[in-house]
């Protein structure tokens, strides 16, 4: 199928903002043999004049923060305040790999021994193909799609496949919080970005004891949000990327309303009455919730907060577990050695004590259970690019 035009959609108005030609049948038949033929002189070229390469890039993105941070705002519409940051963000975390990558990519020695030498060297992979949409790298969607493209390259051949799917973060409030500030933190952690993180709060358990107190600093946060146009650098949640995105969103929240659901958001939010044009979805507090909810089990992707209460640290663990996803889970109490010691329960790649929404470069980020394959960033992210190849050697006799 070719796609001689692709017409790039503003979240903001619905209106084209550009279109632009993309491949016939026929270039895409040639990018895998051009690839290959690149591929050939490029893996012999030195890791230091790669790395060259690499620091160049992120020079020029650092330059031209403010020009694709409009792009990211017309494009996405992620609010103008954020996307510079966004950027500047992207290039730490370039800077991060580029710094570690001697030692990670360097050889590794064997068992020394009188007349040989054996190591092992890790050479790039080949060419690889990335499928993603308009948020991350490496092929992110859907379960049911990711799943697809597995199925489709191990019918061909044993492909090697990393696979960032769907999410359904939880969280968990345990009784000793400071209440205030949990609440500001779990709102930015759910609404930020309209809720269209990878590792976006997207359910809420909090102690029994504190839940009332809890939905009420959560209501209070959201008094403070406003929604609207993205290029208002007062605005805090714009629309999300598509008509879809949007119309999956109000379908999870109308789904959890005729299930039994409470509607806690506050009334005299600034938020309430969203642009009529573009993809708007007002920010949504939800209390009474349960895992019979589509709130509570399926990726939602946007600025809604299902909370329900629990009665014990058992019982939230319990149900954060409950779930075929395991991307990130968070855990919030004043005593962060127990926090240590939940987070080993807790079934997801990245566990947070007291933090949530932030893929660190030194961390590996993976997805357990239905949320991925393979992983990024950190030492390990290199080894998704690399094969290992072993060299035994031994001395000519004398």
């Amino acid at each position: 199928m070719s796609l001689e035009k692709i017409t790039t959609i503003s979240p903001i108005t619905n209106k084209p903002i550009v279109t632009r030609n993309g491949l016939s049948d026929a270039d895409l038949q040639s990018l895998p043999e051009t690839a290959a033929t690149a591929f050939e002189s490029y893996r012999r070229t030195p890791l230091s004049e790669r790395q060259a390469i690499v620091k160049k890039a992120l020079k020029l993105l650092n330059e031209r923060q403010d020009v694709l941070g409009k792009e990211i705002t017309e494009q996405m519409g992620r609010p103008i305040a954020y996307t510079a940051k966004e950027v500047s963000t992207a290039v730490m975390r370039g800077e991060y790999l580029l710094k570690i990558s001697d030692e990670t990519l360097k050889d590794t020695d064997g068992e020394p021994e009188k007349g040989f030498k054996r190591y092992i060297k890790k050479v790039p992979l080949g060419p690889v193909l990335i499928l993603f949409p308009w948020n991350l790298v490496c092929f992110t969607g859907s379960v049911a799609n990711g799943l697809a493209i597995q199925q489709a390259a191990n019918d061909r051949v044993p492909l090697r496949i990393g696979l960032e799917l769907g999410g359904k973060d939880p969280a968990y409030v345990r009784s000793d919080v400071d209440v205030k500030w949990a609440a500001e933190e779990l709102v930015d952690g759910a609404v930020f970005n309209s809720g269209q993180s990878c590792c976006s709060v997207e359910r809420i358990y909090v102690d029994e004891k504190i839940h009332d107190e809890f939905v009420s600093a959560l209501q209070e946060v959201l008094k403070g949000y406003r929604l609207g146009d993205p290029f208002d650098k007062n605005t805090h949640v714009g629309p999300v990327v598509s008509k879809r995105s949007a119309e999956t969103i109000r379908e999870h929240v109308k789904d959890a309303l005729e299930k039994g659901a409470k509607d806690a958001t506050p009334e005299n939010a600034t938020f309430q009455n969203p642009p009529a044009d573009g993809n708007y979805v007002a920010p949504t507090l939800l209390t009474n919730v349960n895992h019979e909810m589509v709130v509570m089990t399926e990726e939602t992707f946007g600025p809604v907060i299902p909370v329900m209460k629990v009665k014990n640290d058992t019982e939230a663990i319990k149900l954060m577990n409950d779930s075929q996803f395991g991307l990130t889970a968070s855990i919030w109490t004043k005593d962060v050695n127990k926090g240590h010691e939940l987070a080993d329960d807790v079934e997801a790649g990245t566990v947070f004590v007291n933090r949530c929404d932030y893929p660190a470069p030194d961390l590996a980020w993976v997805g357990w259970k239905d949320s991925g394959r393979g992983q990024t960033l950190s030492r390990f992210g290199f080894d998704q690019f690399v094969k290992l190849k072993s060299y035994h050697v031994k001395d000519y006799p004398k």
